[in-house]
């Protein structure tokens, strides 16, 4: 189920799944999780409830996805955020995310959409792919206390 992100509870749900995830996952330090406490904060505190929105996957109860929807002017929403919990991958939560995220943003006027990941990501980028979003940028960056890696912009018009 894809329900809406503002239940107690859902905010700090996404800073530590990110937190614990990629620390597991990537080798990243707590510079990425506070990166992540940054964004849910601003969202939190000051989004838009028209042209901004946030989503969590749920299974059996339990959180196991989210993803953002924020706007990035001039037209562009960004997408951020996309965690699926590894139990829970395989079952089309990532698709059905982006899908939820792609719609809401067709349905509030705004005409492409990009988003920020790292060639670390190699699942959620075959996903962005599959759902027409194009690399338009990458560059290396000094990545979260895990040495270099290359982050990359996708964008897709809506």
């Amino acid at each position: 189920m894809i329900r809406e992100l503002g239940r107690p509870g859902d905010l700090g749900w996404v800073v530590m799944a990110h937190g614990e995830l990629y620390a597991r996952e990537c080798g990243w330090d707590t510079s990425f999780e506070a990166l992540v406490a940054r964004i849910m904060a601003d969202f939190a505190g000051g989004r838009d409830p028209v042209r901004e929105r946030g989503w969590i996957a749920e299974t059996d109860g339990r959180r196991v996805g989210c993803v953002l929807c924020v706007d990035g002017g001039d037209d562009t929403a960004v997408l951020r955020v996309l965690l699926v919990d590894p139990a829970a991958r395989g079952h089309g939560f990532g698709g059905q995310l982006v899908d939820t995220c792609l719609d809401f943003a067709r349905k509030n006027g705004y005409v492409r959409m990009k988003l920020w990941t790292t060639d670390l990501q190699k699942a959620a980028t075959a996903l962005y792919i599959s759902r027409g979003f194009e690399l338009i940028k990458e560059e290396p960056h000094e990545g979260f206390g895990a040495g270099e890696l290359n982050g990359r912009t996708y964008a897709r018009e809506l």
